[in-house]
């Protein structure tokens, strides 16, 4: 019986490594890719940030750029400061629109903060661009969607960039190469536990 499940086992796992070694031949285009992470799950801006420790550790340049937060500060804020210095972090640092409940101040605050963004996207040196809570900048019009989407897609060809946020339209996920959803199932606090340091900033 032990023998019989082995030898199932085994075919399928030589079945699926051919279609994965298949899959893996026939990705022969190389550049970098657009990456949407959106949804309402949490974990949007967190897969960010992996990834900006996974291009760190190849010596990749990376630039990272805020929309919204920035008014209190995170544990990848003040990691990416101390520890990794070589990094390029700007943020807005106005907080969340429905604190500052200034539409005026929220569009010239977005508008200043997409010329540092632009900056990295015209630059080649850099490998990987985040731009975290840019889709939430585009929702609201802060910045016109027209030009932000012509800059991602005329940004270097090696550069890779990472947007993150919920919503952004249609036209931001069919410019991206990769759109991932993230689902909220349960979340702690509609439980009425507080946001935890380490975790949730």
């Amino acid at each position: 019986m032990s023998d019989r499940r082995n030898e199932k086992h085994k075919r399928s796992m030589q079945k699926q490594k051919e279609q994965v070694d298949k899959s893996v031949e026939a990705a022969s285009i190389e550049r970098g890719v657009m990456i949407v992470l959106t949804g309402n799950g949490k974990g949007k801006s967190s897969s960010a940030f992996g990834m900006v420790m996974r291009a760190l550790g190849y010596g990749h340049k990376v630039g990272i750029v805020q929309f919204i937060k920035g008014e209190m500060a995170s544990g990848e804020e003040t990691y990416i400061k101390t520890q990794c210095p070589e990094v390029y972090l700007y943020q807005m640092g106005t907080g969340f629109t429905w604190n500052t409940q200034d539409r005026e101040a929220d569009i010239a605050a977005a508008q200043a903060t997409w010329e540092k963004a632009q900056a990295l996207l015209r630059d080649p040196s850099y490998d990987l661009v985040i731009l975290d809570e840019l889709t939430y900048m585009i929702g609201y019009k802060y910045l016109d969607e027209d030009q932000v989407l012509d800059q991602l897609r005329n940004r270097p060809q090696e550069q890779s960039v990472v947007v993150t946020g919920r919503g952004g339209g249609s036209r931001l996920q069919e410019l991206a190469d990769t759109v991932t959803e993230l689902q909220e199932v349960k979340h702690a606090f509609k439980a009425g536990i507080k946001a935890r340091e380490g975790v949730d900033f």
